[in-house]
């Protein structure tokens, strides 16, 4: 998952993810409130969430695609383990990502 500060950066790291094949499918969720630590001070700051649907062998390149492609100074690039899935939606996300 990362977030970024417009729909349409959400978009295209969404789309750039998903015809490199890095992840089966992307999410953009509507605009979420941050609040955080920045630089010395409390931020807050509208950013939309994009999820992003891969397997563990392309995590890896998928993290190095977002870090290259998102224009924050540190992204957040997280991932979540995935206690079950149904079989043919693990078969489904394995078939459409290849790791590099």
């Amino acid at each position: 998952m990362t977030t970024t500060d417009s729909a349409e950066k959400a978009e295209l790291l969404a789309r750039g993810a998903v015809e490199a094949r890095l992840a089966a499918c992307a999410q953009v969720s509507a605009p979420v409130v941050s609040v955080y630590h920045w630089q010395n001070a409390i931020e807050s700051s509208q950013e939309w969430q994009v999820l992003f649907k891969t397997t563990p062998e392309c995590y890896p390149a998928l993290e190095a695609h977002l870090t290259a492609a998102h224009d924050y100074d540190t992204p957040e690039v997280i991932a979540f383990p995935v206690v079950r899935a149904s079989a043919a939606y693990t078969a489904w996300a394995r078939a459409e990502t290849a790791a590099p």
